[in-house]
């Protein structure tokens, strides 16, 4: 009974807010699922790097081979792992060819670590602003209504406000979790590229001293 009662109310103040409640409703959907998958991306582009950077070690610079490198590489998941693989490829080259080979698969693998967060940082600041926007015309509504009935129920502002109220405080509810999700994404990305930098430097240097 309880659930029915908490149902319709989430559904009557949807219908009160009007279509900004609707809008907000679509913009969270869209931030949930966007926070879903880039987590899980995220969580999936994580690199063991103490391990890994053990393995190149005694590959490079212990056993002086690329391919067991690259097989090491290969063997190991995330970003890291791939931009060494680009870089592996043109180990024995130049290093200002070894650096463009890393640079450019860096900047690669960090857009694709930040598609999705647009979308979070996008709903964070408009959900806001469309809260305003629906408190702003239910006002204008309810002023109207008042006009309407000329003046004889002073009653119909007060409710209007406060339907138009909603909209705001559904805003900020969807708001403000979605920018806490997005600095919590936003910060794995950072560590994830600390990682590729990381590697990049590690291979710059390996390439110094076996040259």
């Amino acid at each position: 009974m309880e659930m029915t009662t908490i149902k319709t109310t989430v559904l009557d103040l949807m219908y009160q807010g009007g279509w900004v409640m609707w809008a907000l409703l679509i913009f969270s959907i869209i931030a949930l699922g966007s926070f879903v998958e880039r987590g899980w991306a995220l969580r999936k582009a994580r690199t063991d790097m103490k391990t890994y950077l053990t393995g190149l070690t005694k590959a490079l610079l212990d056993g002086q081979s690329v391919s067991e490198a690259m097989k090491i590489s290969e063997a190991t998941r995330g970003p890291a792992p791939r931009v060494a693989m680009a870089g592996l490829r043109h180990f024995k080259s130049s290093s200002s060819h070894l650096e463009k080979s890393l640079e450019r698969r860096a900047q690669g693998e960090v857009r694709r670590l930040h598609r999705g967060l647009g979308i979070l940082a996008t709903t964070a600041v408009t959900a806001p602003l469309l809260g305003f926007l629906g408190t702003v015309t239910g006002m204008m509504d309810s002023f109207q209504a008042l006009v309407d009935a000329s003046l004889s129920d002073p009653g119909l502002v007060a409710l209007g406000i406060k339907e138009a109220l909603t909209t705001t405080a559904a805003g900020l509810i969807i708001a403000v979790p979605t920018q806490i999700a997005h600095n919590i994404l936003a910060s794995r990305v950072e560590i994830i590229t600390g990682d590729i930098e990381e590697v990049a430097n590690f291979l710059l240097e390996a390439r110094e001293s076996v040259s």
